[in-house]
């Protein structure tokens, strides 16, 4: 029965890497470390809005040294060639639904026990795999369930405001602009992505409140000098969580600098590897 499901997963990687077309960059295309064969533990690691598969990378290989099978599948619309792309604004919430599923059908098949872990946006992923699947463990890694300046209350009414206005593309570092790093990711965000990660954090909080997760071994971890995402957001899913009596632990960075995107080694090299062995130590401990 192992060797039939290893055997399914190895064909469910080559439908993703089929998705990797000519578009997508070398650098963007979903990542793989498999030791060739089903082991005990797999993990699944899913990147943030606009960045790509390497963004995990150091995090990957270190567990895959832990004798685990690991997969980072890229998101929809991300990874393209062409930085200036504009198709993170086609993003939609059933595309990432539809991608979480793909990608828990395949490493289904890599482990007998397995774990989720997921940055930004892919925290948010993390997270609903959480309340839905039976899993090992999930770590959300400053999950993108609201945004810093936006009250909680309000992040359905801004969601459907925006996607009912034309899309816009904002520069992440306006100062570098097209110039910044990583080359593995775009250098502007759409506000119609954002607005389908909200609109997909709505539904998790909807789903939280009526039922327990199906997950009950779940990490929260958020940086307490977040200038982005929304660390209330974050913790009111935990709180939620544990009033179900599931077993959510929150861990709190408290020494990490004001930024998002401290685990891309490209952008905050320093920051990025001392962070790295606690995040692999989070995922598999």
């Amino acid at each position: 029965m192992n060797d039939a499901e290893y055997a399914a997963a190895q064909e469910g990687l080559a439908r993703f890497r089929a998705r990797d077309r000519a578009e997508i960059g070398e650098l963007g295309r979903s990542l793989v470390f498999d030791h060739g064969r089903r082991t005990r533990r797999a993990m699944l690691l899913f990147h943030g809005l606009s960045a790509s598969p390497a963004q995990f990378v150091g995090i990957a290989r270190a567990l895959h040294e832990r004798g685990h099978n690991v997969f980072v599948p890229r998101l929809p619309q991300h990874g393209r060639q062409d930085r200036m792309s504009a198709a993170l604004a086609a993003m939609t919430a059933e595309q990432l639904k539809a991608c979480l599923c793909d990608s828990l059908d395949v490493v289904r098949g890599l482990g007998d026990e397995i774990s989720v872990a997921g940055f930004s946006l892919g925290g948010l992923l993390a997270a609903c795999a959480a309340q839905s699947v039976p899993l090992h463990k999930a770590v959300a890694i400053v999950p993108f369930l609201g945004l810093i300046w936006v009250p909680t209350r309000l992040r359905e009414r801004l969601t459907r405001f925006a996607l009912q206005i034309p899309n816009r593309f904002f520069w992440w570092d306006p100062w570098l602009r097209e110039r910044q790093f990583p080359i593995h990711g775009y250098p502007r965000y759409s506000t119609h992505a954002l607005a389908q990660g909200l609109k997909l954090a709505q539904e998790l909080m909807d789903a939280a409140r009526a039922a327990p997760p199906a997950t009950h071994r779940v990490i929260v971890a958020i940086n307490t000098r977040e200038p982005a995402v929304s660390n209330r957001a974050a913790l009111k899913l935990a709180t939620v969580w544990q009033a179900h009596g599931a077993d959510v632990r929150v861990e709190r960075f408290r020494d990490l600098p004001f930024a998002h995107d401290v685990i891309e080694p490209k952008r905050y090299p320093d920051v990025a590897l001392r962070l790295l062995p606690r995040l692999v130590d989070l995922i598999d401990g």
